[in-house]
């Protein structure tokens, strides 16, 4: 069986991302970096999604208290957002749809309707840990004032605009080298923490601690979120859909791979990244006894004194804007793609980013208003908690388009894929399951 055809749908929902659709010619011919070249793009696009400024204040919270124990939840959650965007990319090369217009179209509407819901919840919880990230790189760089540096946020919308203007090739080579820049920041911070490297290994190994222990099951559940992102699903889908790859089952087949791969390596120089954050706090503060580090602004004043170079922390608040800036880009396509595929309705991309960030804005200036710096960290590894709250209403869909053999044909995911894309399903459920009892027991 064939997959379906584009025409299966309202031609209001025909294309992703419409400004971008089959915009990057896929070579018929030539070898394997060249066809490679081409697909490479939209897997940095989403790996930015998971080395956003919610990932730094959780890998802050659990390296300073727990020192290397969480890397193990860092690797596993890579691993997971792996296998998840992979299937991503599947579903968005076989169908010609995206994760939110095959919700649409498939589920009836007091099922769509509130997944719709819960997406834009995700993306505006992903929207104020970015906010919130690059207004305290602002204040760390600049001296800007954090309330003023959260409104100045807003303006980062007329940036995507103009980039979106360029074209999809423009936006992904300038989030790479973003990408590149940050990996370089950490690169050096970590070789002035000079951590113990046997540790560093040991980390990665699952400790019981992470289950039994509820602070550590807490921040490990921010860790999922942060990495295993709800909007990047839908936006993978969707972006995948920007080269003009062939219509045949078997040229579809290839796209699927080289798609594959792109987001595998892509999303592995985004683990070595937020791997380096957590390795850098445990390094840095866990061994000085700076157990309770969570503020981003704290880890920074910290920095100069225990290393005695005032380079780190430097580099440090250079690549948390990156990192905001970076996230901006995903946070916006994200929400053009859920509305779109979600309602059928489009708005200006401009106005789009507008309102996400309008939205965010409130709780993150009442909070900053309130509390000043010292809610900011709780407020973003909140955040990230709500992200992993969120993120079965996500998995689950796209496992049951992804393993739907009627429909996809000789394109459905492989058995292999279907078993490991449950058993990620079930984890994230029960792990929710015991964060909701453990609250609920008021732990």
């Amino acid at each position: 069986m064939t997959p379906p055809s584009d025409t299966a749908a309202p031609a209001a929902a025909v294309r992703s991302l419409p400004e971008v659709h089959r915009s990057v010619a896929v070579p018929n011919a030539g070898g394997f970096m060249r066809k490679l070249f081409a697909f490479m793009g939209p897997g940095y696009l989403v790996a930015v999604g998971y080395m956003d400024p919610g990932n730094w204040a959780t890998a802050l919270a659990g390296g300073s208290a727990f020192g290397y124990t969480l890397l193990s939840v860092a690797l596993a959650s890579s691993l997971m957002a792996i296998l998840l965007q992979a299937l991503c990319a599947r579903i968005g090369v076989a169908t010609g749809r995206d994760l939110a217009q095959l919700c649409r179209e498939r589920f009836p509407k007091p099922v769509a309707y509130p997944l719709w819901l819960l997406a834009e919840v995700a993306i505006c919880a992903t929207d104020l840990a970015e906010l919130i990230g690059t207004a305290i790189a602002l204040e760390l760089l600049f001296g800007i004032p954090l309330i003023y540096g959260v409104m100045l946020t807003a303006f980062d919308a007329f940036l995507i605009l103009w980039l979106q203007n360029k074209g999809v090739r423009w936006l992904e080579a300038l989030v790479f080298g973003f990408i590149v820049l940050i990996f370089g920041s950490f690169a050096v911070q970590i070789a002035l923490s000079d951590p113990e490297w046997g540790a560093v290994l040991r980390g990665y190994i699952p400790s019981a601690s992470i289950v039994t222990n509820e602070t550590q099951l807490y921040i490990a559940m921010g860790i999922l979120g942060a990495t295993v992102m709800p909007h990047n699903l839908y936006l993978h889908t969707a972006v995948v859909q920007s080269r003009a790859w062939g219509h045949d089952v078997e040229s579809k087949r290839e796209a699927i791979r080289f798609a594959s791969i792109d987001s595998t390596i892509a999303l592995s120089l985004a683990l070595l990244i937020n791997s380096a954050i957590l390795i850098t706090a445990a390094a840095i503060f866990h061994t000085a006894g700076q157990t309770e580090v969570a503020e981003i602004g704290d880890a920074y004043q910290l920095m100069t004194p225990l290393l005695g170079t005032g380079l780190a922390a430097t580099l440090f608040a250079v690549a948390l804007l990156l990192c905001g800036l970076n996230a901006t880009v995903t946070a916006t396509l994200s929400g053009q793609v859920v509305m779109e595929g979600f309602l059928r309705f489009r708005l200006p991309p401009v106005l789009r980013r507008l309102v996400t960030r309008l939205i965010a804005i409130v709780p993150a200036v009442v909070v900053t208003w309130m509390y000043g710096e010292s809610g900011t960290a709780q407020l973003l590894i909140l955040s990230q908690v709500i992200l992993s709250m969120q993120l079965p209403f996500a998995v689950i869909p796209l496992m049951m388009f992804a393993s739907d053999k009627q429909r996809l044909g000789a394109l459905a995911a492989p058995r292999w894929q279907v078993v490991l894309g449950w058993a990620t399903a079930a984890l994230i459920v029960a792990l929710n399951l015991k964060v909701l009892f453990d609250i609920a027991l008021g732990e």
